[in-house]
């Protein structure tokens, strides 16, 4: 008997992520989903964990027959969320924080726009950064004028929270044309949490002419060692360019 399709796939990508997962903080995850009306999966992608993580996800998804976990080499979360993006079957594609900074429950305040023609709904946390350091909310000032004046992301205020929705076609469309995170084979070092690949994604989905909705979501700040300030900020201003430089070759034309 042939399966139903799922309405909704959650993608979860995982990254060294033992501590998070001795918490139960999937539980939290299946609990909501399970109480929905819709059917659901939740596919994690694992990044090459160097953990316990691999072998800690297999004892929990033991009785989880919508879950599934995709397991990649090291490639960067980036890569890791279009792996997830690129096999979900569901009508509607979220992917979300493993450390569920943005519960899974917000999706409530997401759905409903897909039935207004929206394509692409994104959280936003701009009005309720809570508990995030000056430093960081100025940093991240700075690098939503960079990308307004060099690629044109006018109209989105809050391109980096890791809490983004799809319409199943324009998930495929958008994740299949990633040119700075679209190289399967780039191989990295340590968590690669950049903020260009989301900035790739929305650069994207403006370009194929999708309408886009920011909906302000409930967001908490979640202090991680993966983060370096510095260093990820620059990174992403070079990703900026990269986008930049690969849209006047014409090269996001191709697929």
């Amino acid at each position: 008997m042939e399966k139903m399709t799922p309405f909704l796939s959650v993608i979860i990508p995982c990254f060294n992520e033992e501590t998070n997962i001795k918490t139960n903080i999937l539980s939290s995850v299946a609990t909501f989903l399970s109480s929905q009306s819709y059917k659901s999966e939740v596919i994690i992608v694992d990044d090459g964990s160097t953990d316990q993580s691999v072998k800690l996800l297999g004892k929990f998804l033991t009785d989880k027959t919508n879950w599934m976990l995709i397991k990649n080499p090291h490639r960067g979360k980036g890569n890791t969320v279009v792996t997830g993006m690129l096999a979900a079957k569901g009508e509607i594609v979220l992917f979300t924080d493993f450390d569920q900074a943005t519960p899974i429950a917000e999706i409530v305040k997401i759905l409903p726009y897909f039935k207004n023609d929206f394509d692409v709904v994104i959280g936003s946390r701009n009005s309720q950064r809570q508990g995030a350091p000056l430093f960081r909310l100025l940093m991240a000032r700075g690098f939503m004028i960079l990308r307004t004046l060099i690629l044109g992301l006018d109209g989105i205020d809050d391109t980096q929270c890791g809490f983004k929705a799809f319409k199943k076609d324009a998930a495929v469309n958008i994740f299949s044309r990633l040119k700075v995170y679209g190289d399967k084979n780039k191989e990295v070092t340590g968590s690669q949490v950049t903020a260009g690949f989301d900035v790739e994604s929305l650069f994207l989905a403006k370009k194929l002419g999708y309408k886009i909705k920011e909906v302000e979501v409930n967001w908490h700040y979640v202090e991680t060692r993966r983060v370096n300030p510095i260093a990820d900020s620059l990174n992403g201003f070079i990703d900026i360019i990269k986008i930049r430089l690969n849209s006047l070759k014409h090269e996001y034309d191709q697929i």
